[in-house]
């Protein structure tokens, strides 16, 4: 028991010092890159650093990410984006969807507050929200549609918050409006993690969550991958939030089954 505690601390030290490492270091070359690369290039410019970030990120905190299903290629259409839903269950999600998918994440407002990644996400041009705030929610809502318009991949927990357990929350609707003024096409993913690995993201700080995270054991998820949709129009966004509630949960479900009790 001895030994294990004192490993536990080794590895909370070892990872929770190489988050604040990598994050600080990758930053700075990435921001001088970003002053000088064209227009056109700076997404991929971005979503090449964000992939790397992510991918360095899973392998700090042992993550072994399992995929149930393929990720399809986007729906061909004149300027269609993709906007990724999943359920929320832990920080550490970020960094699974980045890796997986790319593009820009929605988060809450008081992301960009948060040690280092606040400062990460904001280089990166997260876009956040804060619902408490009409004037928030509706300037985000324009952000989202530009960046669908564009042909871009928006990353979206649309229970707004992390939860424990596998039952998936009611989704908020704004990034639904954006997805049907966009015609976008929608991805719904589900993700799991192991009863008692201790992922869940609830009622803490975030450095008491990476904390928490530093100190665990590997640890192997389940995320899986869903058949996209594409929205139109003359769609109703309450429609298409319920499909997507739906779809998220059914594939909450598989990854559970995938996972382990």
């Amino acid at each position: 028991m001895v030994i294990d505690a004192v490993k536990g601390r080794a590895r909370q030290a070892a990872r929770a010092g190489g988050f604040v490492g990598l994050t600080a270091a990758m930053l700075p070359p990435f921001l001088a890159r970003m002053a000088v690369v064209s227009d056109a290039d700076r997404q991929a410019v971005r979503d090449a650093w964000v992939g790397r970030w992510a991918r360095s990120l899973l392998g700090l905190f042992a993550i072994e990410v399992v995929l149930d299903g393929t990720i399809p290629e986007p729906t061909q259409g004149r300027g269609r984006g993709r906007l990724i839903v999943t359920n929320h269950r832990s920080a550490i999600d970020i960094g699974v969807v980045l890796a997986l998918f790319g593009g820009t994440m929605v988060s809450r407002a008081d992301l960009a507050t948060w040690p280092v990644v606040g400062a990460a996400a904001r280089a990166v041009g997260t876009v956040f929200v804060d619902r408490a705030n009409a004037k928030s929610g509706a300037a985000t809502i324009r952000a989202i549609q530009k960046h669908l318009e564009e042909g871009q991949t928006i990353n979206l927990f649309p229970e707004g918050t992390t939860f424990d357990g596998d039952d998936v929350r009611p989704f908020h609707g704004g990034a639904f409006v954006s997805a049907v003024r966009a015609e976008s096409e929608v991805l719904p993913v589900g993700i799991a993690y192991p009863r008692g690995s201790g992922a869940a993201f609830i009622d803490e700080s975030f450095p008491e969550h990476l904390a928490r995270m530093a100190k665990s054991s590997p640890t192997r998820m389940v995320v899986s991958i869903g058949e996209p949709f594409v929205v139109r129009k003359s769609d109703r966004a309450t429609d298409v939030t319920k499909r997507a509630h739906a779809e998220v949960q059914g594939l909450v479900r598989r990854a559970r089954e995938r996972c382990g009790p």
